[in-house]
């Protein structure tokens, strides 16, 4: 099993678990291998440090196991590695950024309503108070959206990644 740290052409980073190098070539190529964050399937590979077994250094007490279970091609307790960030190349903190933000969408999906397209007709019932406020999510025109602007409503547009789309879990 291969392991790699990837990236879209948007600077989202993920982990891609393939059979082979091969099976990862042949999946790119095919544009099977899709950024989790936003879809876009212009995918590159980042380079990772191999990680050296020096055999001779001492190891601390309880870091035997963990290092066995590494050797073994298991992930370890540590969890999963850091991908770098796209602007300041430090690890981990595009992915807590990445984390966070898929929290807050799957926060707002599981406490608002999903009205589609009736989105705009909603939102200028509950301003004018014609029915009960609540939270709602749809779709509205980017006219629609300016038009509930002009009368003071305030909408905001919240991209939702592909893997948001489906049944939430």
């Amino acid at each position: 099993m291969k392991v790699l740290n990837l990236q879209c052409g948007h600077g989202h980073g993920f982990e891609g678990w393939f059979a082979s190098n091969e099976a990862f070539e042949r999946q790119l190529a095919g544009a099977l291998v899709e950024c989790p964050m936003c879809g876009d399937t212009e995918i590159i590979k980042l380079l990772t440090a191999p990680r050296l077994n020096l055999g001779s250094a001492k190891r601390a007490e309880g870091e035997g196991q963990a290092e066995q279970a590494g050797q073994a091609g298991q992930p370890n307790a540590q969890g999963p590695a850091s991908v770098p960030n796209a602007t300041t190349g430090s690890p981990g903190t595009q992915v807590s950024l990445e984390a966070r933000w898929m929290m807050a969408v799957r926060e707002v999906l599981s406490k608002t309503e999903d009205v589609g397209k009736r989105f705009a007709t909603e939102a200028r019932k509950m301003h004018y108070g014609e029915a009960d406020e609540r939270g709602i999510r749809g779709q509205a025109t980017p006219e629609e959206a300016k038009s509930l602007a002009e009368e003071g409503i305030a909408v905001f547009t919240l991209p939702i990644p592909p893997a948001l789309k489906g049944t939430l879990q």
